[in-house]
């Protein structure tokens, strides 16, 4: 994302993850991990929507720890639909970040790989923030995010999102009365639209 990022090489459960840190000058708030999309459609660590959580994350005073899932880039091991991936995904917050305020937050499959995660981590440390960008809850099993952490939850979608129609997404969040931020015009990959979203999450991580 820029000079200043560190690439590491942590050990996962299917082998070594591939691993990008970027940080912000001075103390940090806390540490935010982010997702990609689907490791079979090119998503990797490097997405313009990833870059631009990550990006967003520093601006509000946190390191951001991007990662690639198993099978994508100089990560090893194969695609597992979603289960290893979720692995992989607590691999890197165990190995990352043990400690300290905790924001999840991911983009597509990415999305959908961090909703299970924020129910499994529910129980065991607080979660600061969770940011859930284009949900992909038309392909995947999302999970419903806790009642208690719905204030601390930002989930944007794109209206002309081609790829999650925005109907499957709110199909997905009405059950828990889930707020869901709707992008008039936003496609998928929200082109055109990235400085408005990085501001979008900015406004929720400094709230």
């Amino acid at each position: 994302m820029n000079a200043q990022t560190e690439f590491l090489s942590i050990a996962g459960p299917a082998g070594v993850l591939e691993v990008a840190v970027d940080r912000q000058s001075g103390d940090t708030l806390g540490t935010a991990v982010i997702a990609h999309p689907h490791p079979l459609h090119g998503g990797t660590l490097s997405n313009k929507v990833v870059q631009t959580l990550a990006r967003a994350c520093v601006l509000s005073g946190r390191t951001a720890v991007r990662f690639n899932f198993r099978g994508v880039g100089g990560s090893e091991g194969r695609y597992d639909e979603g289960r290893g991936e979720l692995d992989d995904l607590l691999a890197v917050v165990a190995a990352l970040a043990p400690e300290g305020p905790l924001c999840l937050a991911g983009f597509s499959f990415g999305a959908f790989v961090t909703t299970q995660a924020v129910v499994r981590l529910i129980a065991l440390r607080e979660l600061d923030r969770v940011v859930l960008v284009g949900t992909a809850a038309s392909r995947f099993d999302a999970a419903a995010i806790p009642a208690e952490l719905h204030s601390r939850t930002l989930a944007i979608h794109g209206e002309a999102d081609d790829t999650v129609p925005l109907a499957a997404v709110m199909d997905w969040a009405r059950p828990q009365v889930l707020p869901v931020l709707v992008v008039p015009g936003g496609g998928h990959f929200f082109h055109g639209q990235l400085p408005m979203l990085r501001e979008l999450v900015l406004r929720h991580l400094r709230t």
